[in-house]
């Protein structure tokens, strides 16, 4: 399966018949828009901005390339697993790998990234084996991986909390006197829970060296992101005291250009940025959502012509920085980390049942072992029905 197909495989369904819900918003001064900071437009032409640049050898354009192309094809397989019923349930990050393997290309190995349930593609960047994210979704962990090996904490299901305890961690890295940063990522509709606000006001407050990363890609599960609010999001971090930009969220190049300079930033003491990087989700909300209920497709297909790996992959055939050899070698690499994926997870093995009680309390807790003892003895009931 190679890069296009697998794209075109996940392609929603196409509505033969709208309802008035499906009709896009009309504009407002949100989606029409501030001009994008863009470095590689939708046709693969590279272009200059006078705030931001990047420079990259063909190696390093390469590696972009290739970590957005295995994380589409570990997400297609994600998928499709759910499909076949062998996760719970999956948050697609279809149309978005620009933004998270942009920005987490940005990052140092010692700073810290608070994710929410979406961020694959940063999650790869961060070493982290994709088969560690599907334990959670499968149903047999919390969390298939150690925060701090990597640097990056567990997903959050909790939407926006995280942003607070980025703040919270960043504080922390201040008082100690470290020049390390903290990066948080959230959506366009988590920018409208009260946990952001705080999270904004108390990082300008106290200069905390954090990144607060929106994927804005206009869909808040059914809900555009004209009912979220009045203005560009990234304007929001003005009332705060801090700096907002907006990026070209399918432009890698421009989101790892951004993504640094907030950064740098941050470890300078310079305090907060937000990035809003105006993307769009190509799928599904998770797999328990249909998006032709609630969105035009003529909306999703203006999208596609954006798409973030073949504006990419345009611009590297058209300065041969790639040949046709690199790309059938990507596609095979694709292959066989789908296939990997697979096994690793109908290989899972069950989780310990008690396992629950044995981290509740550090040092222990009566009750705990009350508990623990009383769910032991209901566990071993349906054992002694079956003899």
């Amino acid at each position: 399966m190679t890069v296009e197909s697998t794209a075109a495989a996940r392609k929603p369904r196409r509505s033969s018949k709208r309802t008035s819900a499906a009709k896009t918003p009309a504009k407002t001064p949100q989606s029409s828009g501030p001009e994008l900071v863009q470095l590689l437009t939708p046709e693969g032409v590279r272009v200059e901005h006078p705030d931001y640049s990047i420079d990259l050898t063909a190696e390093e354009l390469r590696g972009l390339y290739r970590d957005m192309v295995l994380t589409r094809r570990f997400d297609a397989e994600a998928t499709a697993l759910q499909r076949q019923g062998e996760l719970g349930l999956w948050a697609s990050l279809l149309g978005q790998e620009a933004a998270q393997i942009g920005s987490g290309r940005a990052l140092r190995d010692d700073d810290y990234v608070f994710p929410t349930y979406r961020e694959h593609g940063v999650a790869w960047c961060r070493g982290v084996d994709p088969t560690n994210l599907l334990g959670m979704f499968r149903g047999v962990n919390h969390g298939g991986w150690d925060p701090n090996s990597n640097n990056f904490h567990l997903y959050t299901i909790v939407i926006g909390s995280q942003t607070l305890h980025a703040t919270g961690y960043a504080m922390g890295v201040a008082k100690d006197g470290a020049d390390s940063a903290v990066i948080a990522y959230f959506g366009d509709g988590a920018s409208s829970q009260g946990d952001v606000a705080e999270a904004f006001t108390f990082s300008a407050v106290y200069n905390a060296p954090v990144v607060f990363f929106c994927q804005n890609n206009q869909w808040a599960i059914s809900e555009p992101t004209e009912r979220q609010t009045r203005v560009p999001l990234y304007q929001r971090a003005q009332g705060f005291g801090f700096p907002g930009v907006r990026v070209d969220g399918n432009d890698v190049l421009a989101c790892l250009a951004v993504t640094k300079a907030a950064l740098e930033r941050a470890r300078q003491g310079e305090g907060p940025t937000l990035v809003e990087a105006f993307t769009y989700r190509m799928g599904a909300h998770t797999t328990s959502d249909d998006p032709t209920k609630y969105r035009a497709d003529e909306e999703r297909v203006a999208w596609e012509a954006k798409d973030p790996i073949l504006r990419l992959r345009t611009y590297l055939e058209n300065e041969g920085a790639a040949d046709e050899a690199f790309f059938t070698a990507l596609d095979e690499e694709s292959e066989t980390l789908g296939k990997r994926v697979r096994e690793a997870v109908r290989s899972m093995p069950q989780p310990d049942r008690l396992a629950i009680f044995d981290h509740a309390y550090a040092d222990g807790n009566a009750l705990v072992d009350e508990e623990r003892a009383q769910f032991a003895a209901y566990q071993a009931s349906f054992a002694e029905e079956g003899k």
